[in-house]
Order: structure tokens, then sequence, then C-alpha cells
């Protein structure tokens, strides 16, 4: 069971949008959670900065060299700063499997198009706006899902639709989609935390 207020652990390579909402919701009193811990892959990652200044434990934990030593570490991590629930903010490297066996059912990512159909490996950021594009579908979406050993293939929990327009280029699309990002992973960590939605 996922306690209350939600303990939640961030992994960004990047930015970290959705992560800064979501502190942003918490401090703002809209999110019943407390934000333990946020790792990067990337040791310039602007997200470490953020966290920093916001007062989060934060660090990096390069993968490239040796994935099952950074597995180890930052399962135990979030494991030593008290981290119930995983939540990714633009994170690019796949989760190993001890991460993935400890946080089973309790690690939540963002995918910025419809899945299944625009996901797995390599669809991700502009990719997946092109590929929409390409598909000249009327509706594209985002959707937030449990992460597995395998790209996008976790269980969706909860789904936004948007509009593909007339006249919409890849590029208008991420902006439009990106947009809408960070409130919908903030609305649907609400519903987590009021029990609208029911994890492991």
């Amino acid at each position: 069971m996922i306690s209350k207020p939600l303990k939640l652990g961030f992994l960004a390579s990047r930015n970290g949008s959705s992560a800064q909402a979501v502190v942003a919701a918490i401090g703002a009193g809209e999110l019943d959670a407390e934000a333990c811990l946020l790792v990067s892959n990337n040791r310039s990652a602007p997200a470490l900065v953020f966290a920093a200044e916001a007062g989060i434990a934060a660090f990096s934990i390069a993968t490239q060299a040796d994935p099952d030593a950074a597995d180890a570490r930052l399962a135990q991590a979030m494991a030593d700063h008290g981290v119930e629930l995983i939540v990714l903010s633009g994170y690019l490297r796949q989760l190993g499997p001890r991460t993935l066996g400890r946080y089973s059912g309790r690690i939540l990512n963002i995918h910025p198009g419809p899945l299944p159909a625009f996901g797995g490996h390599g669809m991700y950021g502009r990719r997946v706006h092109e590929a929409v594009i390409a598909a000249g579908v009327a509706e594209s979406g985002i959707c937030i899902h449990l992460v597995d050993e395998e790209y996008d293939r976790g269980p969706v929990i909860a789904r936004m639709t948007a509009p593909v327009k007339p006249g919409d280029t890849a590029e208008s699309l991420e902006t439009r989609v990106t947009g809408l990002e960070p409130g919908f992973f903030v609305e649907t960590l609400c519903r987590i935390a009021r029990g609208e939605i029911v994890l492991g």
C-alpha cells in the first residue's frame, strides 16, 4: 500500500518540468504529498539545481558505465529516502531490474502520445508528434502509465486527449501537448492521493 501523504521520488534527465509542477502543487497545498528525492542520470541537469533550491535531496547517478551498479544504487537511494512512488519527469533511461522489482506497480511515466499506437523504443519527445502527424489521426493525447521492463508497455492509468488541429506540425503539436503534461501529472497524482486511482 502507498501511504499518505504520498512519498514521491523523481527521475529527470533535463528540466524535470512535471517534477517542478508537482513540487509547486505540494507547496500550494493542492497535493497531499512529500517530495523526498530527485535523481538524474545527467549531472548537469537543471532539475538538480531546481531540487536543491527547493530543499529536496538531489544527486546524479550515471548509468552508462555500469548500469547494474547504477540500478542498485538508485533502488537503494529511493528506499533510503522513504520513497514509495517514483515519478519519471523526462527521464531518458530504461530502469533496471532492482528498481523495477522494488517499486513494481509504483513507477509512473508520462507519454506525449496515445498508447500503445505511438509508443515503444525510440518513441519519445518530438518523434512521437512526428509519428502522430504522419499517421493523419485527428486526435493525439497524453498517457500516464506504470513502468515495466519494456518501453511504454505498462498499464495506462490516466489519459488526456489533445486534438490535432488543421495545419498542425510536429512542432506545434509538441508545444500544445508539452504544455498540458505537468498539470495532468499533478491532477493524476491528486487522484491517487484521494484514492480514486489505486496502485499496488
